[in-house]
């Protein structure tokens, strides 16, 4: 007979719940970094918001995604983390109209599909650009962006999201995901045109 004693219930809970929590904090260690980034851009530079909004995506995961395989936690923290940013956003616009109560807001003023994009595959945020161009100059260039084109670009340049993924945590078709990151790419590329000189701007 097997004399070694056998777990109980309780142990094997208080294990799983413990490994939860560590894949957790990797996941969280893997993605804090550019889900920052992402939220001081589309929050126009306000630190301390983006850290709320990114905390509360991780809480939110982690209540009710908690048994999901880390794979699936990107696009799920994403979408988790794009609805409390669109929900913050209306709550600014509504305090910025005070009426803005009795009709629908609209967030963004680009919106309007171009049909005739082609997907543009992109894995890499400096395969447009000279490599004289720092990480740090690309991130003040997309803060410029609208909100939605610094979305689409960084889901899906920098975290290698495919168009239809990106599409689900944006919460929209994937015409309007070609559009905002073909108008992302565009809007870079003139914004650091300067900094390029072999596309003809200069590096001074």
């Amino acid at each position: 007979m097997d004399s070694a004693p056998k777990q109980s219930k309780s142990e094997n809970v208080s294990i799983l719940k413990s490994t939860a929590e560590q894949r957790l904090k990797n996941f969280m260690q893997d993605v804090t970094g550019r889900a920052l980034v992402m939220m001081e851009s589309a929050t126009q530079g306000h630190h301390g918001i983006a850290m709320d909004l990114v905390q509360e995506a991780f809480i939110s995961l982690h209540k009710a995604y908690a048994e999901k395989a880390t794979d699936e936690w990107y696009p799920l923290f994403y979408t988790i983390l794009n609805h409390k940013l669109q929900d913050w956003r209306r709550k600014e616009a509504r305090r910025a109209q005070p009426f803005s109560f009795f009709k629908k807001i609209s967030l963004d003023d680009d919106d309007i599909e171009v049909n005739d994009i082609v997907d543009e595959n992109m894995p890499n945020p400096f395969d447009f650009l000279d490599r004289v161009v720092t990480a740090e100059q690309i991130q003040d260039a997309i803060a410029k962006l609208p909100v939605r084109q610094q979305q689409a670009f960084m889901l899906r340049a920098w975290e290698g999201f495919d168009t239809h993924t990106t599409a689900q945590v944006m919460d929209c078709s994937e015409g309007s995901v070609k559009t905002h990151y073909h108008r992302a790419i565009q809007g870079l590329r003139i914004s650091l045109a300067h900094l390029n000189p072999s596309r003809g701007g200069s590096s001074e």
